[in-house]
């Protein structure tokens, strides 16, 4: 039988819980909020995204699908992003992505809002994260947020750009990602 969800959880808590069904939770300033099944192009651009990644990045780096990220200042939040990848020593039965140095997010009609105004600051304030992407699923474009001289840059790429990725030495071509989606 499955259990209800608490009022307010704390990360270790939220770890440990099974609601008993299939469904996947993100821990949100202590709420678990149920995540809507993702969109057959949702999983299409992710495959892309990981198969892209996968035969580009160096030896010593790893690409995780539907990584855990838990931000740095906030002790009751458990973020599972799309796409991450982390350059530090896998740590085996740990919940979450150790050190991840790239984020991304596959953006739809149903999370964009909760992805740029919660998980991107979120993001921000995780020391290790170099660069976060946001993939739309609607259209050739991809929002490239970027850690520089002590601060964040964010560029819009849009149609046959380049994703370059400076902290992992890669570059994706928006066609790549694109390939299977038909934009």
């Amino acid at each position: 039988m499955s259990d209800p969800a608490p009022r307010f959880m704390t990360l270790e808590a939220f770890l440990e819980w099974d609601d008993g069904t299939d469904r996947r939770y993100e821990l949100i300033d202590g709420q678990p909020v149920a995540m809507a099944p993702p969109s057959e192009v949702h999983g299409t651009l992710v495959a892309s995204i990981i198969g892209v990644l996968s035969t580009r990045l160096p030896d010593r780096c790893r690409v995780v699908a539907e990584g855990g990220v838990v931000p740095n200042r906030r002790g009751n939040s458990y973020f599972q992003t799309d796409v991450a990848v982390s350059c530090s020593p896998l740590l085996p039965g740990s919940r979450w992505t150790a050190e991840p140095v790239v984020l991304v997010e596959v953006l739809s009609p149903a999370t964009r809002e909760h992805d740029r105004g919660t998980k991107v600051p979120a993001y921000r304030d995780v020391a290790s994260v170099q660069d976060i992407v946001l993939v739309s699923s609607d259209a050739r474009r991809v929002e490239h947020w970027h850690r520089q001289n002590g601060g964040w840059h964010v560029c819009d790429l849009i149609g046959e750009a380049d994703l370059r990725l400076d902290s992992i030495g890669v570059t994706l071509p928006l066609a790549d990602i694109y390939r299977s989606i038909g934009l």
